[in-house]
């Protein structure tokens, strides 16, 4: 019985019944449209719907055990002494498939830093394993006009990212025509929420997150697919690191 009375209570949901109740009682278009906004992207089936696709087309959280390819390792900050979370999670998840390699991979990684990251990764990796650290540059587009220039086409591969870059890092393999998936660390925005009957009746915060996220991510890749054809700004690092 709590599982099913608490969520009414929190103050989101209260809203939504509240938002309900008002457009019922002064029947506004512009109410209408602000309940349907609010429930829709909030709503927890419809949200898990959008997390099942995201996790299973665009990304991928295994690794197949006779995968012979090379690995890509896209940067997460950091300074010349330490690095944070996100890149501790997304070479955890490289030494997780990769410990089991017999063979002598390659393993690019691309980061302004790169000391730190190969401090955390050698013990992780068996000794075989090539790393090969590079400043890619200050975006993940900069860094693929880079990857371009820098891996084997021969070799698949398997990008490690976070699992709300994703999408970008998918699409920019597709274009540079990479053989690659996209291994993504996992994060609780991307994770379904747990979502029985009540989750019809209410709305998740997280849920609001994870289109922010997409909404984000999506936006930031369309605009560089709008302009790269007359604009060479995704050049510019790689530029200058040449000269």
């Amino acid at each position: 019985m709590k599982d099913l009375i608490e969520p009414f209570l929190y103050p989101h949901n209260l809203f939504l019944w509240g938002l309900l109740f008002a457009v019922l009682r002064y029947r506004k278009t512009g109410l209408l449209l602000l309940f349907v906004w609010f429930y829709a992207f909030g709503n927890g089936y419809a949200a898990n719907q959008v997390r099942h696709w995201y996790n299973s087309v665009i990304s991928t959280d295994t690794v197949a055990a006779d995968f012979s390819g090379n690995y890509v390792v896209l940067g997460c900050g950091g300074t010349a002494t330490a690095i944070p979370d996100c890149a501790r999670s997304r070479l955890d998840q490289l030494s997780s498939v990769i410990s089991t390699r017999t063979d002598q991979p390659i393993v690019h990684i691309t980061t302004l830093f790169c000391q730190p990251y190969l401090d955390y990764l050698r013990p992780k990796v068996p000794a075989g394993v090539d790393l090969d650290c590079f400043h890619g540059g200050s975006t993940t587009y900069h860094e693929f006009y880079q990857l371009a220039d820098r891996l084997d086409r021969q070799h698949p591969l398997v990008f490690v990212s976070s699992d709300y870059h994703a999408f970008r890092v998918k699409k920019l393999a597709e274009q540079y025509l990479f053989d690659a998936k996209v291994y993504a660390s996992p994060s609780s925005t991307f994770r379904p929420v747990n979502c029985g009957a009540v989750c019809f009746l209410t709305v998740n915060l997280s849920n609001y997150d994870l289109f922010a996220k997409l909404t984000a991510e999506m936006s930031s890749y369309y605009v560089y697919d709008l302009t790269k054809g007359w604009s060479d700004w995704y050049k510019s690092d790689a530029i200058k690191n040449r000269q």
